[in-house]
């Protein structure tokens, strides 16, 4: 049984007829009188008394046509639910890197407008949460530029200043030479810039410790232990940090681009399609 049976079936006892309920629904007649006669079968029961005049239900037939009405009311229900574009609700879950400055405008805007959407965040670093688009695990996530994949859709959120940071206000590229890296894991954008700029210069780090928070990372800076590179409008919301310096990086490796990323083969729903208007509106703000 199928919810076109369903249809079908009502609009016969509505019409009394089946040549009229072929014409309200703009169908073969003969292929109305097919799906009926298929569900007196399924259902093993006369659902009409067949006359001259036309069709009137049977007991059996008044009984389905309540249930019927109740699944096409609700069928009705679930279609607005999926198809109101302008209203998303349901789930979405989407990754993001550990700094992305305007990412709580953006959600914020999303929950202002759409509230019924259940968002659900998981941090992690750029490789990691690409790997987990591509494995159908996320449905988007933002992630640090750029990036080349075929099989990714990406869109461009905004550009920010990578910098270097140490706990002296004086650093010249020249103490480059054995110094101890504070990293996040492999697979990090920030991470990625840092060790191709040394590795443009020449220098190979004394150490490389790795944390799984920013925060930690920018604790042990401020004590001594080493440098690191992150966005610098991370470091200038970092008032209560004290010995905290940042220090221009080359050109070349200071740019950092936040990417929305999403599969391409899987289904755009009207939640992702709203996010993607508030991340296209920031940007043109």
């Amino acid at each position: 049984m199928e919810i076109r049976d369903l249809q079908i079936f009502q609009a016969v006892a509505e019409h009394n007829s089946i040549s009229k309920a072929a014409v309200n629904l703009n169908y073969v007649q003969s292929n109305v009188t097919a799906r009926i006669q298929m569900l007196e079968k399924e259902l093993g029961t006369k659902l009409f008394h067949r006359h001259k005049k036309g069709m009137v239900l049977t007991a059996e037939g008044k009984r389905l046509l309540t249930h019927s009405q109740k699944v096409l009311t609700e069928w009705a229900e679930i279609k607005n639910l999926f198809l109101d574009s302008e209203n998303p609700s349901g789930t979405l879950t989407i990754g993001t890197v550990e700094i992305v400055s305007q990412l709580p405008y953006i959600l914020s805007s999303y929950f202002t407008k759409f509230p019924n959407v259940d968002l659900s965040l998981k941090a992690g670093v750029t490789e990691e949460l690409l790997t987990e688009v591509l494995h159908y695990q996320l449905e988007g996530a933002f992630i640090t530029g750029p990036i080349q994949h075929h099989l990714l859709e990406q869109y461009p959120v905004f550009e920010e200043e990578l910098t270097l940071v140490t706990n002296s206000p004086q650093f010249e590229k020249t103490q480059l030479v054995n110094q101890t890296l504070l990293v996040l894991n492999k697979g990090c954008g920030y991470r990625l810039k840092l060790e191709n700029w040394l590795k443009a210069e020449g220098v190979s780090p004394r150490r490389v410790i790795e944390f799984s928070t920013l925060d930690m990372i920018i604790k042990s800076v401020t004590l001594g232990l080493g440098i690191t590179a992150v966005p610098k409008s991370y470091i200038e919301q970092l008032s209560d940090y004290k010995n905290l310096y940042c220090h221009q990086i080359p050109e070349e490796f200071q740019t950092i681009v936040t990417l929305f990323i999403r599969k391409k083969d899987t289904y755009m729903t009207n939640s992702v399609k709203q996010l993607l208007n508030i991340i296209l509106e920031k940007r043109n703000c």
